[in-house]
């Protein structure tokens, strides 16, 4: 299926969860952020939340340094 992540389509496998989203792209789950069709969802809920066509997502990391 095809979702949207960061302005750009991709193709994500069917019943994939946002945590999976994530760690395929990656990313650390404990330090992005998720917005899934102008929703922002907390990070408890990402294992839940399965992905669907269309869905269009946000995805903002945390970067540290100083």
């Amino acid at each position: 299926m095809t979702v949207t992540v960061n302005g750009e389509r991709r193709d994500v496998p069917d019943h994939v969860t946002v945590t999976g989203l994530i760690e395929a792209l990656g990313l650390q789950v404990s330090a992005t952020v998720v917005e899934r069709n102008g929703e922002i969802l907390e990070r408890t809920r990402y294992t839940d939340v399965t992905l669907a066509q269309g869905d269009v997502l946000e995805l903002v990391r945390f970067v540290g340094g100083g």
